[in-house]
């Protein structure tokens, strides 16, 4: 260490001194002696290694410096997340943004399950109860099926049952249906972690009754059919129908199931919108067992869900890994509020988001798109020129992969040249109080207003926009 990066370590000020400073009190005050305590040792650490490291002006190792460094740290983890923010990129069931935003009902049950709760206790007969039977009755009414159970998201439906019924065992499936969904995890490497072994059926675009018929053996524990929700295949293609299978699957004693992923409990054509496949119409098929998300069509809290022929759900539910994957209470009373509104499809579309976002009229939200532009034209006015465009959303969280919905978007094109200055405004536009999130397209920042359900507190913070390298 040279003598200059000695002088400088010296003029680095103790902790005691940056605690007795006032400010360093005013921390103390609002976030505790511990804490702050705790983050002015990271703050000075830091200024120590970045000092021997790369040297470093003697006004960044000031008090004043160091303190406002650790009031941003401080304040950083005192705020609340996940932290709430605006949905504008045009996918309305955004994995990595929360995908389905809870219906009122919904964040009511919630609040209400918060505290002490019949969890697991059964209220009238006084005695230990089942924390499946809070939904599971409406899972039946809606599905036709004969029992279910509740987990954690669809991936650990799909270990459970692999887990409970093809444990070292052969799982037929077609080769077009080895899916890869968000996050890299692939059908494949579900089964292989659940101790099943897969059995590739058919190619990749066609596959027959005759290759799943020859594939059977005295190893295979199931057929399984899996809804290749994110992605779809044109052309020369062919699949065998659930009920075909099903029929198949029976005649050898074997059980068939069917992994819906993004299952949907309604008929989406009612709405409008482009048929899905419904858990119902999987169980009318044949399927034995069903496994699909709470999250995505369905519109509720992240969940995996389990339906079918009740002696096989009850063989899912003495699986040890059933404790290990089932879900809290409060995720349950959301799914029970969520549930008991697509038990009236006309109250589900107005009052459960997802519906509601994706039946939107373009036309409303072209009107919606007119109110807010003069304000963001006027926030913007130095940097970018904005424009109300045709777009289209897609439903997304891998729903119907290929049906895009009509919708309008703000177009803000950044006046300053230079393949950066999108990004730089889509950072303004994240820094403010509740982010906003759109995409960056064509060398332009795209907001698609499908999802924009609050334009009060949308415009009202808009004061706060400040774009770098704006002149204003």
């Amino acid at each position: 260490m040279n003598e200059t990066a000695q002088a400088l370590l010296r003029q680095l000020p103790a902790i005691d001194e940056l605690l007795r400073d006032e400010r360093g009190a005013a921390l103390c005050a609002g976030h505790g002696r511990e804490l702050t305590t705790q983050v002015l040792r990271e703050v000075v650490g830091a200024a120590r290694e970045h000092l021997l490291a790369t040297g470093a002006a003697a006004s960044q190792l000031a008090p004043a410096v160091l303190l406002a460094a650790a009031h941003h740290r401080l304040v950083a983890l005192a705020t609340c997340s996940p932290r709430r923010v605006f949905n504008l990129t045009g996918t309305v069931l955004h994995t990595n943004l929360g995908r389905a935003p809870l219906p009122a009902a919904a964040i009511e049950a919630v609040t209400a399950a918060a505290g002490a709760c019949d969890l697991e206790y059964d209220v009238d007969g006084g005695r230990r109860g089942d924390r499946d039977a809070h939904v599971e009755d409406w899972i039946r009414r809606l599905t036709g099926a004969e029992a279910a159970t509740v987990v954690n998201n669809n991936a650990a439906a799909v270990l459970l049952l692999l887990n409970t019924f093809a444990r070292a065992k052969d799982v037929l499936v077609s080769r077009g249906e080895l899916v890869e969904i968000g996050g890299a995890f692939r059908v494949p490497d579900v089964m292989a972690r659940a101790g099943a072994k897969l059995v590739e059926v058919g190619t990749t675009n066609r596959t027959h009754r005759a290759d799943f018929e020859q594939a059977i053996g005295p190893r295979t524990a199931l057929l399984m059919k899996v809804h290749t929700s994110n992605y779809a295949i044109h052309g020369f293609t062919a699949a065998v129908p659930a009920a075909e299978l099903a029929a198949l699957a029976h005649a050898h004693g074997l059980p068939f199931v069917v992994d819906l992923g993004s299952g949907t409990l309604l008929d989406l054509t009612r709405f409008g919108l482009p048929h899905e496949p419904t858990v119902a119409e999987a169980i009318a098929a044949g399927a034995d067992l069903v496994t699909f998300s709470g999250d995505k069509l369905l519109g509720g809290p992240q969940a995996g869900i389990i339906a079918g022929k009740a002696a096989l759900v009850q063989r899912l539910k003495r699986n040890p890994m059933k404790r290990a994957l089932r879900i809290d209470k409060l995720t349950l009373a959301a799914l029970g509020a969520v549930l008991r509104l697509q038990g009236d499809p006309e109250r589900a579309r107005r009052e459960l988001p997802t519906l509601r976002l994706l039946t939107r009229a373009a036309d409303d939200i072209l009107a919606a798109a007119r109110r807010v532009l003069p304000a963001v034209v006027a926030a913007v006015a130095a940097t970018a020129d904005v424009e109300i465009v045709a777009c289209a959303s897609q439903i997304g969280s891998g729903a119907l992969p290929v049906d895009l919905l009509a919708s309008h978007a703000l177009r803000l094109v950044p006046r300053t040249a230079g393949s950066q200055a999108p990004a730089r405004l889509a950072s303004a536009f994240r820094a403010l109080p509740v982010p906003v999130i759109g995409r960056i397209a064509d060398g332009a920042l795209l907001f698609d207003l499908r999802c924009l359900d609050d334009e009060e507190t949308f415009l009202r913070q808009l004061e706060h926009l400040r774009v770098r390298g704006a002149r204003r």
